[in-house]
C-alpha cells in the first residue's frame, strides 16, 4: 500500500521511509492503523523509554509474553500465549528515536504486522505512550482482520499490555536499563564506522 508524499511521488505506508531534504531517510508514522490505544504513565518520558527497550523484561509484567530472544541487533524473537499454547515470531526494530518513538514490523509470514510506539511528555511530568497497529495477514486470514470483533480483541489485548507496563514501570520507580542508540532503516546508526562488536551483541537487555 503506498501514498503520496509532499513531492507527488508514491511511497510505502510504513514507518521509516521519509527522505528529508538533508538526505537522512527519517521514520514516516504509520498513516493506515487497525489498533491505537494510549496510556499515562507517572514516570518521565526518559524512564519509560528506557525501560521500553529492555525487552526480555516483557514477560515479568506481560500476560501472553512469555520469551524474548534477541537474534541480531534489530530483531528479536517473540514467543507469546496462553497456557500451554505458544507462538514464536520474529520482529524487526525499522526505526528508533530515544525518548520519542520505535517501528516494528513482523518477519512472520502468516498472518504478519507492522507496529509503532510514540513517547510524549504530559504536563504533569508523566509519559503518554501510544502504540498503534497495523494487520496485514495473508491469505485466509485476511478475512478474520475484516472483522471489527477480532481487531476489537486485539485493541484490548494492547490496552492490557499497555496498564500492565504502567503499573511495572510505575511501580519499578526507575529504569532497569536501558539501551540509548538509534536505528534508520533497520540498521543501528554508529558515531564510529567501526563499533566495538561486543556494544552490539549487547543490544538491547533486560
Amino acid at each position: 500500500m503506498a501514498h503520496e508524499d509532499d513531492g507527488g511521488h508514491a511511497v510505502p505506508n510504513t514507518p521509516g521511509m521519509r527522505s528529508d531534504g538533508d538526505g537522512v531517510t527519517r521514520r514516516r508514522p504509520l498513516g493506515e492503523r487497525h489498533v491505537e490505544e494510549t496510556v499515562e504513565v507517572a514516570v518521565p518520558v526518559r524512564t519509560a523509554y528506557n525501560q521500553w527497550t529492555q525487552f526480555k523484561t516483557f514477560p515479568r509484567f506481560s500476560t501472553v509474553v512469555r520469551d524474548v530472544e534477541q537474534i541480531r541487533p534489530t530483531v528479536t524473537a517473540w514467543t507469546i500465549g496462553y497456557g500451554p499454547l505458544r507462538h514464536r515470531f520474529a520482529v524487526e526494530i525499522v526505526e528508533q528515536d530515544p525518548d520519542a518513538y520505535l517501528a516494528w514490523r513482523g518477519l512472520e509470514q502468516h498472518p504478519t504486522h507492522q507496529g509503532e510506539v510514540e513517547f510524549r511528555p504530559t504536563e504533569s511530568g508523566g509519559t503518554a505512550i501510544t502504540v498503534r497497529m497495523l494487520l496485514q495477514p495473508r491469505g485466509a486470514a485476511k478475512v478474520l482482520t475484516r472483522s471489527s470483533r477480532v481487531v476489537g480483541m486485539t485493541a484490548r489485548l494492547v490496552r492490557e499490555e499497555l496498564v500492565s507496563f504502567k503499573h511495572f514501570i510505575e511501580g519499578l520507580g526507575q529504569e532497569g536499563g536501558a539501551w540509548r542508540g538509534t536505528i534508520r532503516n533497520g540498521r543501528v546508526q554508529h558515531d564510529t564506522s567501526e563499533p566495538p562488536r561486543s556494544r552490539v551483541a549487547q543490544w538491547p537487555v533486560g
